[in-house]
């Protein structure tokens, strides 16, 4: 049996946690964009919202708890998208080559490098949920003990569905691309419409028709959902508007994760049997 994907796996996971900067800078940055963004457009947005009548029954959150699930979702967005840059630099320096003369199926060097960006992602989400509870982020609250703990578990699933598939999708064009600037150019045309067409800093129900409909496709927005269906609750309402989620429709969420997760490690693994390293 073959295990030569746990090599890859360690390898890329000691590169992370020996670069201390880039372990520092991937930890911090996301949590303090969530502490200056986050407060100063909750209290915007409070202040804007603070005449609407509150809904009876509903429980009311703050910009900063609506927020705090698309700050995770983001950061996950930016680590899977760049995860794959690793494998353009063993590429260009030669490790590449060395890698895929080995007897090791190119296939595992796929999933390990999945699974070290899915690691990654759990660990920065994880940073991120303690730092927004600390600020005042509304998660989890009246949940017993039992309910938290499941709702942490359906976050990570949802966030290892959802990095596994952006980790394909850049390996995918990381081994086709020539030059780290050349990646970073086509991950940064990728990232904005992704983020932008979701639902992690603000509703879609006031998006004209055609962003509406990419944002019902947008894998972030499914993600954003599920997390904030297990952390905040299945109804609440925040900024004025009502939000509902349903067991049947958060599953739909997950399955269509798993399904782009699908789809990205087909062409990842299609795009590995076609390169060619010299």
């Amino acid at each position: 049996m073959h295990t030569g994907f746990l090599t890859i796996y360690w390898r890329d996971m000691l590169r992370f946690v020996r670069f201390r900067t880039l372990l520092f800078a991937s930890l911090v940055q996301p949590a303090l964009w969530l502490a200056f963004f986050g407060i100063a457009m909750s209290n915007n947005f409070e202040r804007l919202t603070a005449t609407m009548p509150a809904t009876p029954g509903v429980r009311t959150v703050g910009y900063l708890t609506f927020i705090g699930a698309g700050v995770i979702a983001m950061t996950t967005l930016f680590t899977s998208l760049f995860g794959g840059t690793v494998l353009l630099f063993d590429k260009n320096w030669g490790l590449m080559r060395e890698t895929l003369s080995s007897p090791l199926p190119r296939i595992h060097i796929i999933i390990g490098i999945g699974l070290s960006a899915m690691t990654k992602s759990l660990i920065q989400a994880s940073v991120i949920m303690g730092f927004g509870l600390l600020l005042g982020v509304q998660f989890f609250e009246g949940y017993t003990p039992a309910q938290t703990i499941f709702s942490l578990l359906g976050i990570g699933l949802f966030i290892g569905a959802f990095s596994l598939g952006f980790l394909f999708l850049s390996a995918a064009i990381a081994i086709t691309m020539e030059s780290p600037e050349g990646m970073q150019a086509v991950i940064t045309l990728l990232t904005m419409p992704f983020f932008f067409t979701s639902n992690a800093l603000y509703p879609v129900n006031s998006f004209p028709p055609v962003l509406r409909a990419l944002s019902t496709i947008n894998p972030l927005t499914h993600l954003v959902s599920g997390i904030r269906y297990f952390a905040i609750g299945s109804d609440f309402s925040s900024i004025g508007l009502r939000y509902t989620y349903t067991q049947q429709g958060t599953l739909i969420s997950f399955m269509a994760l798993l399904a782009f997760a699908g789809i990205m490690f087909l062409i990842a693994r299609w795009r590995f049997t076609k390169v060619r390293v010299t």
